[in-house]
């Protein structure tokens, strides 16, 4: 017996992709974008703040990072809360050290139970975006909306009010979504996310309820990553960070602007063993005179006049 026609028939099959959310195009086809005083490359650093709770849930699936162990597993809960005790006040050196302005992605959980660091910082000239509510909250398919509209809700609006700032910025636990995150981002009016990674620019995305764009903050070169996942070591690390800097700063020269982000986690590189690696990839990417080194937002600022 013969297929029905219409079993062959797909409304949304087109050249580049099978989806609407954003426009499809070659990344070497856009128009040149140009930062700022003429300069190649926008430098992103982005520190990441995280509160695992003791008593994970695991609902849809295991927290990644969080507890492996039988409650109470205080080796990894205190390990954690030791970036958010003693590894962030290295990272805060460092970036003294080296003029780095970071954006800070903090669970609004964390802001809250952690009131003294929210407030230290804010001292920094730098911006807060919106890292969910805790790491043991994801997000994901088939969730409910209702459930995670409050959930999104609950978490930019209680951390603009903690914070003083607009949040403009959202990553998500584990960098995981539903079918209705981006929707209900554009909902709580946040003007970009930090999870889909398919570029190494910024991009428009289309939701039914508003628009707003991808920041692909690069998971390859991301801390934990390399040392965790792929069990790298941090002369390793280091070596593929400074890497991808050199390429995406020759690449910018010859093609346009381009976006370098690099994500740390005060957890794992601010362990006295390890800050040291983070100095020499910061040592390195601000000894050049060719990058912008500012905020996620001030970068989508700069992007969106020329689009």
């Amino acid at each position: 017996m013969a297929l029905d026609k219409s079993y062959l028939e797909y409304p949304k099959r087109a050249y580049g992709h099978d989806h609407d959310f954003y426009d499809w195009s070659m990344l070497t086809d856009r128009p040149k974008v140009n930062w700022p005083d003429d300069k190649k490359l926008a430098v992103w650093i982005n520190t990441t703040l995280e509160f695992y709770p003791l008593n994970q849930r695991n609902i849809p699936f295991k927290t990644p990072n969080g507890m492996t162990m039988p409650y109470p597993d205080l080796r990894h809960f205190s390990l954690r809360e030791y970036g958010n005790r003693v590894g962030i006040f290295r990272l805060l050196e460092a970036y003294k050290k080296f003029d780095v302005t970071s954006t800070f992605a903090i669970n609004t959980h964390l802001a809250e139970k952690n009131p003294y660091l929210l407030n230290r910082l804010l001292k920094e000239d730098s911006e807060i975006l919106c890292h969910g509510w805790n790491m043991d909250h994801l997000h994901y398919g088939g969730q409910d909306i209702e459930e995670e509209r409050e959930l999104v809700n609950k978490s930019v609006s209680r951390l603009r009010e903690l914070s003083g700032q607009a949040v403009r910025g959202w990553l998500s636990p584990a960098k995981n979504q539903s079918e209705n995150t981006m929707a209900l981002l554009a909902e709580n009016n946040i003007d970009y996310c930090c999870d889909w990674i398919n570029d190494d620019m910024p991009y428009l995305f289309k939701t039914a309820r508003g628009n707003l764009h991808v920041m692909p903050l690069s998971t390859e070169i991301e801390d934990q990553f390399v040392l965790n996942n792929n069990l790298h070591s941090e002369d390793s690390w280091a070596e593929q960070v400074i890497d991808a800097f050199d390429y995406l700063l020759k690449e910018a020269g010859e093609q346009g602007g381009r976006l370098f982000a690099l994500n740390l986690h005060p957890w794992l590189v601010g362990q006295p063993h390890r800050i040291s690696s983070v100095e020499k990839v910061l040592a390195h990417i601000m000894s050049s005179d060719e990058i912008w080194q500012v905020t996620a937002s001030d970068i989508l600022d700069s992007f969106c006049g020329q689009s």
